[in-house]
């Protein structure tokens, strides 16, 4: 979708109506809503309204006008990139990251999205805001201001921070690029800062959300006592690049020991957000998505939460895993509150 779109519908409109009533309210919405769209960077928002003004045209009696909008939306679809098209049509990797950098990116194009996810109201709320501050970019920068871009996530193991970087790019139709830390560290020792230049680099050349998993590899305390000197340069590298990147990707950095990372690094990013594990209400949600296909008609929620408390979001995911695939093979499309009961005990004997 680019703005030559927007001028052709609204050109089309222009010739094809041909009377002088009024144009309809709920038309005059529709072309704000289009408006809307088209600055929000919903490129299927903005066609599904297109296709609906086409079609209020046809209702009432302008064919021609409906024909001509038709046609301006298919040519503009056409010309489309793919991950303009349709949503749901998954985009062609055409960026794949190759040589050095390809040992240091996994790029994907995830389906998640933030309504995927079981979160608690503020933390939800956050991540919103994270989405309405990048599809609004341009417009705060004209201002003067940054939209939020540098976000570290904080919180016990599987409480959803990688599914949260999964989410917020497949919201935004922006690829995935994981950082592959490990590989960073151990196999270019002394290399390392010049590796983390290539990933900063590509920042700039490809848009999209750079995710650093188990960020505290990199980031430590450096007055920690057994930290060693090329740990510590590698954080002032990855200090200094954060701070002078000006891109418009978005830097995600996750961990699940807060405590192990510089203070220094805090300052460093435009917001952080923690994790925690669910609550009941939560924790019966997660359950009960996963569960969404069979008869739970008769499971004690209640019970079933309070033997699961304390459990991840994935260990509850886990869980109801299990307890769906024993009532498919036990020939039942019925989940009982013993079979769950039991795969959440079972999920208590993993170390956490």
């Amino acid at each position: 979708m680019t703005w030559e779109s927007v001028k052709n519908l609204a050109r089309g409109r222009e010739d094809g109506y041909k009377g002088d009533e009024e144009i309809p309210m709920a038309t005059a919405d529709q072309i704000k809503a289009l408006i809307r769209s088209h600055a929000e960077g919903d490129d299927s928002r903005f066609y599904s309204v297109a296709m609906q003004l086409a079609a209020g045209e046809a209702h009432v009696g302008h064919k021609r006008l409906a024909s001509e909008l038709t046609t301006v939306i298919d040519e503009a679809r056409a010309r489309a990139t793919p991950r303009v098209v349709a949503s749901a049509i998954r985009p062609r990797p055409l960026a794949q990251p190759r040589g050095d950098l390809g040992d240091l990116l996994l790029a994907s194009y995830p389906a998640q999205r933030l309504s995927d996810l079981v979160l608690a109201t503020p933390l939800r709320a956050k991540l919103d805001r994270i989405i309405v501050e990048t599809r609004q970019g341009d417009e705060l920068r004209h201002h003067g201001f940054t939209p939020l871009r540098k976000v570290l996530l904080v919180g016990p193991p599987g409480t959803g921070k990688t599914m949260t970087a999964a989410a917020l790019a497949g919201d935004l139709g922006l690829p995935l690029f994981t950082v592959r830390l490990d590989g960073l560290i151990t196999r270019y020792l002394g290399e390392t800062a010049a590796k983390l230049r290539l990933v900063f680099d590509a920042m700039g050349q490809t848009r999209g959300v750079y995710f650093f998993d188990e960020f505290d590899a990199v980031a430590g305390d450096r007055g920690a006592s057994n930290d060693v000197g090329e740990i510590r340069r590698v954080l002032n590298s990855f200090l200094q690049f954060l701070e002078q990147d000006e891109t418009t990707s978005l830097v995600i950095a996750a961990t699940n020991h807060v405590g192990l990372l510089d203070r220094a690094v805090f300052r460093r990013f435009d917001l952080a957000i923690e994790y925690s594990t669910p609550d009941a209400g939560q924790a019966e949600a997660v359950l009960r998505n996963r569960l969404s296909g069979l008869e739970t008609s008769d499971v004690d929620w209640p019970q079933v939460v309070g033997a699961g408390s304390g459990l991840s979001h994935a260990e509850l995911a886990r869980a109801a895993d299990q307890a769906a695939k024993d009532a498919i093979l036990d020939r039942s499309k019925a989940i009982t509150t013993d079979k769950l009961l039991t795969a959440v005990g079972e999920r208590r004997t993993f170390p956490r």
